[in-house]
């Protein structure tokens, strides 16, 4: 009998909405068949957080993932809750561990502050330069999932004064190529045609470059690019001019823009979306999800955090460990 899909979530950051926005989701997601959610969480979890969580769920409690793996529940009302004082960086470390070497099929994750992972003593910036440690990979793509338009990041989190450093023809093909095989998992999602619309891959420069009198790459790499992938019969549009590529008459064309840097992809994203996106690590040997927004240590406690974010991060992570499980 195969046994029921395992999904790691970590609470983030204990001072933050990290425990409010998990709870609240796993409230409203409950109990699945066929699925087993372990949970990572401080001793300082709110009282109240735990109170939503024991509505739907009957809590298992262990002091460490080894004992968890002793204690693995054989019903989906069960939630495996590991429960210690550590930095919460080090249970991201475990999960993707686990995660690493299958005893998880998918990870979701609430909000974890950098200096939190600082004080872990971890070298690592962000969740995904964890994962990208943990998993032995040079790159992973940070994706962003909404209602109105689906986002890749060409590059993650560097100073705007590295951007073209950081950008060649190889490194731009292989986040198109990445794009390309994430769309079909998207669209068996929920997202119909999806896989019959091209990929939107923007220029870097502003009005694209405008034949090249502001800048060279668009025609240096990026264009060029382009007409090679579209040889491969791979449909790719561009280099799109950057401050109207998302203006809303084009949010249905294209199945996942591929932005250059960081702000060029967010900014637009998040100005549409609010807090009601997911954020997908594309490129792990696992499945990855999380919120698209940070801790909210104003709010936190308040019982004013919205959870559709999370909700929709553990629900992603569901639906992509059922397409990938048994894949490399």
């Amino acid at each position: 009998m195969l046994r029921p899909l395992r999904i790691g979530i970590t609470s983030g950051d204990a001072h933050g909405i990290g425990p409010e926005v998990t709870a609240k989701a796993l409230r409203k997601i409950g109990p699945q068949k066929g699925i087993q959610f372990v949970l990572w969480r401080n001793s300082d979890f709110p009282k109240q957080d735990l109170r939503r969580l024991r509505k739907s769920f009957t809590l298992i409690t262990v002091g460490s993932w080894a004992e968890a793996l002793q204690k693995m529940p054989s019903s989906p009302k069960e939630l495996l809750d590991v429960c210690g004082t550590n930095n919460p960086a080090i249970w991201v470390e475990e999960a993707a561990s686990s995660c690493y070497f299958k005893h998880l099929d998918g990870l979701a994750t609430a909000p974890l502050s950098k200096p939190a992972i600082k004080a872990s003593g971890m070298k690592d910036i962000g969740h995904t330069d964890i994962l990208k440690r943990i998993s032995k990979v040079e790159r992973a793509h940070m994706v962003f999932i909404g209602s109105k338009f689906n986002v890749m990041l060409a590059t993650g989190h560097i100073p705007i004064g590295q951007i073209t450093s950081k950008i060649s023809a190889e490194s731009l093909e292989d986040s198109v190529r990445a794009a390309a095989k994430l769309v079909p998992y998207l669209a068996k999602k929920e997202i119909k045609n999806m896989s019959k619309k091209p990929l939107g891959l923007l220029g870097l420069n502003p009005h694209g470059g405008d034949s090249g009198l502001i800048g060279k790459e668009e025609d240096a790499f990026i264009a060029p690019l382009i007409d090679r992938m579209r040889q491969e019969k791979l449909a790719v549009e561009g280099p799109l001019v950057p401050d109207s590529a998302f203006t809303p008459d084009k949010w249905g064309r294209y199945s996942l823009y591929v932005a250059l840097y960081h702000d060029q992809g967010l900014i637009p994203f998040k100005a549409i979306h609010g807090q009601r996106g997911v954020h997908i690590t594309w490129g792990l040997p696992f499945i990855r999800t999380s919120v698209d927004h940070g801790t909210a240590f104003d709010i936190a406690g308040k019982d004013k955090a919205d959870a559709t974010s999370m909700q929709l991060a553990i629900e992603w992570a569901i639906s992509l460990a059922r397409q990938t499980k048994g894949e490399k």
